[in-house]
């Protein structure tokens, strides 16, 4: 399995060098020693941590729906001009946009700091490794 340094790990949870450490010391995150004599963890327990601490919005608009992907965030910017609009939704960590009528915008009553659920239902995801990765 991969490794990461501890700094690395916390960039990943979102969190800091000191607090990584810390699960460390309580057993919550296992950790070894690399080559060179620093401690690193597992990777993959990295992930699994981010994914038990990972805390979304509880999306409002209680309506069922197939798409999994839902983000719910906060409006931070609209660009609108007569016909289209991009909207830019903060949701959590992720910056989603979306492209779509300025009629919509209306309908929707979409304006700054709205509360608004990113719904993302694709055939095609693209998955990437840094450089060297492989």
């Amino acid at each position: 399995m991969p490794q990461l340094r501890i700094r690395d790990a916390g960039t990943f949870l979102g969190v800091s060098d000191d607090t990584v450490r810390r699960w460390v010391e309580s057993g919550a995150l296992p950790a070894s020693q690399d080559g060179g004599g620093r401690k690193v963890v597992d990777s993959y327990q990295v992930a699994m941590l981010a994914r038990e601490q990972a805390r979304t919005a509880v999306d409002p608009t209680g309506v069922g729906r197939s798409a999994r992907n839902r983000f719910v965030g906060l409006v931070t910017d609209i660009k609108r001009d007569t016909v289209m609009a991009q909207v830019e939704l903060q949701c959590g960590p992720f910056r989603v946009v979306s492209l779509m009528s300025s009629e919509a915008v209306g309908d929707l009553g979409l304006e700054l700091g709205s509360i608004a659920v990113a719904v993302v239902k694709s055939t095609t995801v693209i998955v990437e490794t840094p450089e060297g990765a492989l």
